[in-house]
């Protein structure tokens, strides 16, 4: 599979997902054998007005890469701004586009999904995006705002003639959030519409799914997002199924362990002591779901205050094994 200049062959990606794909988790999957990560949502506002947090959001290391880095807003000329930006840089070897977030938030200022209720602007801001950048250019989407509205084909024709070298389709609207099920006949239907790479994205869980999803869609490549959560050896076990190898044991308690303060420790040295700790506390209870006595660590994960706690909480893990 290409994207651009990029090529891909094992096409399974690791979903933009605010909170969860920085720098450290983004390293984590690259070396599960992910074979490209999406960053959190960057806001190009925040790269205009050059906001100390947002440039953070744009520090990489090689690592992470391939990597694109994902932009949001609402306005073409910031946009396109942000993206020639992030060229600029030279932090990253793709940009894409949010069209699928649906938080509150950011549809109230008319960015993420709300777009998908303006098809002239989507054309406006791909189009000046393009002019923008010679990097390769993706875009995340979902099937429609509502169940009334699902404009999925339009939207991807669009992006695709405005110069788009790739679409991902959450098959999803807006209005589920991530509830009920993914559509994936409408991410077929949009595989059908265009001729550029179609990532499928939306309840791809397993090896089964992973089958399943590319029969109904013929998509071009799979992009993961909750399902990695806690869970970077799913890319693994997902490359191995893509290529048709055999699939590789799960992790042991010691690997989890290790991989739990291995991710600590990037997150302190990225984020600092004080943020890093609060933020590995939500990765811990993701590290730990299914675990038998999982809900009593997660407690301990919840409370913990210092590197030197987690390790002891960690031990505790070690003894269930």
């Amino acid at each position: 599979m290409k994207i651009g200049r990029l090529d891909f062959d094992c096409p399974v990606f690791l979903a933009p997902m605010a909170g969860v794909t920085d720098m450290p988790y983004s390293v984590l999957a690259r070396e599960m054998g992910c074979a490209m990560v999406f960053s959190e949502m960057v806001s190009v506002m925040g790269i205009h007005f050059r906001n100390e947090h947002t440039l953070a959001m744009l520090r990489t290391v090689d690592g992470e890469r391939p990597l694109a880095i994902q932009l949001f807003g609402a306005s073409a000329e910031r946009v396109a701004e942000g993206a020639a930006y992030v060229e600029e840089q030279n932090v990253c070897d793709a940009i894409d586009f949010n069209m699928g977030c649906p938080a509150p938030k950011i549809v109230k200022n008319g960015a993420g999904s709300a777009l998908l209720r303006e098809p002239g602007k989507v054309t406006e801001i791909l189009t000046a995006m393009r002019k923008a950048t010679t990097l390769p250019l993706t875009v995340k989407m979902r099937i429609g705002f509502d169940a009334g509205h699902i404009n999925a084909v339009e939207i991807a024709r669009r992006a695709e003639a405005a110069g788009a070298d790739a679409i991902a389709v959450h098959g999803r609207t807006r209005e589920q959030y991530y509830a009920g099920h993914a559509d994936w006949e409408q991410i077929a239907a949009v595989k059908r519409a265009v001729s550029i790479p179609v990532i499928a994205n939306g309840d791809v869980r397993t090896p089964d799914d992973l089958a399943r999803i590319r029969k109904v869609t013929g998509c071009d490549g799979v992009m993961i997002g909750r399902a990695a959560q806690g869970n970077p050896w799913i890319f693994r076990v997902m490359a191995a199924a893509w290529e048709g190898r055999e699939l590789p044991p799960p992790p042991t308690m010691r690997e989890r362990a290790a991989l739990i303060m291995r991710h600590l420790d990037m997150l302190m040295e990225f984020k600092g002591d004080y943020i890093g700790v609060r933020e590995m506390r939500r990765h811990a209870t993701w590290y730990t779901k299914g675990l038998v006595g999982g809900a009593a660590l997660r407690d301990d994960f919840n409370k913990a205050e210092t590197r030197e706690d987690f390790s002891a909480i960690v031990d505790k893990m070690m003894e269930l094994a």
